[in-house]
């Protein structure tokens, strides 16, 4: 899919959930679970063993019905190999030049972890597509968001660190143009207790509270 079409999927669903889980069967049976709730993005970041087989799984059954994000690169060589997995987008928890710059050379959509006003100003003119705010509930949560929102309003931000069914209104409100969600969805004990309902009626919830806050 092209970087183009990838944003704007990103931004029509308003989630991205990191499966960042201690095995790669764990994060395979959330895929699914997601995938049956409608949740068409994922991050697999690369502390999850076996990651990159993952990511290539996962694009194998899914292809175009959902975008295989890889999470946690570093820098241009981990993302490299991730495009050969068949990632979509790369997610960095901080900036490095040389990881934005192989994207933008590739056409990846990349979004790298910032926090300051600088460090987001910076990476965005590098040529990020969008900053992961990283970890956005240290410096406040929402009302952090959308203080940087208004000096820097082109620039589009999606919050991670602190995000939950409870604060994802205020941060859609704020103007994240899409979460990044962790344990607060992927609930690790409900996936071994058999109980993979309960994450995908989380999953719906946390759908519908995006469209909520953005109507």
């Amino acid at each position: 899919m092209e970087k183009k079409s990838v944003l704007a999927q990103i931004r029509q669903v308003g989630l991205i959930p990191i499966l960042r889980t201690p095995t790669a069967k764990d994060a395979l049976g959330l895929a699914e679970i997601l995938r049956g709730a409608a949740l068409t993005n994922v991050e697999i970041p690369l502390t999850v063993p076996g990651a990159l087989d993952v990511i290539a799984e996962l694009v194998r059954r899914f292809g175009n019905d959902m975008l295989v994000g890889a999470g946690t690169v570093l820098d241009a060589a981990a993302a490299e190999s991730c495009l050969k997995a068949g990632a979509s987008f790369i997610i960095s928890p901080a900036v490095d030049m040389g990881c934005i710059a192989f994207c933008r050379e590739a056409g990846l959509a990349v979004f790298p972890g910032a926090l300051t006003p600088t460090e987001i100003l910076g990476a965005w003119r590098a040529g990020a597509d969008m900053i992961k705010v990283f970890p956005c509930s240290a410096l406040g949560g929402a009302p952090y968001l959308k203080a940087l929102r208004a000096p820097l309003p082109q620039i589009e931000l999606i919050p991670t660190g602190g995000v939950s069914l409870d604060t994802a209104a205020a941060f859609i409100a704020a103007g994240a143009s899409a979460l990044g969600v962790g344990g607060d969805l992927v609930d690790i004990a409900a996936l071994h207790e058999g109980r993979g309902h309960v994450i995908g009626d989380r999953a719906r919830r946390y759908l519908e509270i995006v469209r909520e806050a953005r109507a």
